[in-house]
């Protein structure tokens, strides 16, 4: 079984345990710095991760495809486009979780686009400096999403990977956005700002939110104070990688 470095930061959380999933917390497997420098081999279970939260996103083991935990499922969507089921034992190298519970609700007028939905999340939970996590369940004109192909090793960087990523373009699609607001701090450690997945209704295709237009939809947020980081341990790719590069421009890349 592989060893892990458990890091809690915590705000106001004085007497609360680090090791089980809890109220306004956000838990993380690994850094977002290590998967754009491609440490893609997979370091927690997806049985061991939904103890941590009941919604989320993340990726696979070799980075197969894009992840959505909704409702305490988890959901992998391929570089087809389609979603599948990954079994239990099958592992991830990077995702956010939450144990979500809806603090704010707000509706979306029809023609909102990714830009202007972020203005409305960022309007319903002004303080910038805590996790929100977001779920938006609705109709949508237009849905536009990516997904990346499982790689072989020597690992490749993730803009290497993205830079021929399939893309799927829906219209006239209901399904769920799953993903997190987190604060500027937490460059190299995560992604600052939003970082959002979908999986249509039928639960059978989605991936990377690229873009979008609403046709008519509710936002659910849970504003999230504490942050729970699980680093891998021992001898492998990421205590070789230098995580004192800046690779924010390879990030904005790899999102967007």
């Amino acid at each position: 079984m592989r060893r892990m470095i458990l890091l809690c930061v915590a705000v106001l959380s004085i007497g609360m345990g680090c090791s089980s999933a809890g109220r306004n917390r956000v838990t993380q497997i690994s850094t977002i710095d290590a998967i754009l420098a491609g440490a893609y081999d997979g370091q927690i279970s997806c049985r061991k991760l939904r103890s941590y939260g009941t919604l989320g996103i993340g990726t696979f083991d070799t980075l197969d495809g894009e992840m959505v935990l909704l409702d305490g499922r988890i959901y992998q969507i391929r570089a087809d486009g389609k979603a599948y089921k990954p079994k239990q034992k099958e592992t991830t190298p990077f995702a956010s979780v939450v144990d979500f519970k809806t603090d704010i609700t707000a509706p979306l007028a029809a023609g909102t686009d990714f830009q202007e939905l972020e203005k409305l999340l960022n309007a319903a939970v002004p303080n910038q400096n805590l996790f929100c996590a977001v779920r938006v369940h609705g109709s949508f004109k237009t849905m536009k999403t990516r997904s990346v192909p499982a790689q072989k090793k020597p690992y490749p960087p993730l803009t290497e990977v993205t830079r021929h990523q399939p893309e799927f373009e829906f219209k006239n699609i209901s399904g769920t956005i799953v993903g997190f607001r987190c604060p500027a701090y937490v460059k190299g450690i995560g992604v600052p700002g939003y970082h959002l997945h979908f999986i249509t209704k039928d639960r059978t295709a989605g991936g990377h939110v690229l873009s979008l237009t609403i046709d008519h939809a509710e936002a659910e947020i849970d504003i999230c104070n504490k942050f729970f980081l699980i680093l891998p341990d021992g001898e492998g790719q990421f205590a070789e990688i230098n995580l004192g590069k800046d690779r924010s421009k390879a990030l904005e890349k790899a999102e967007r």
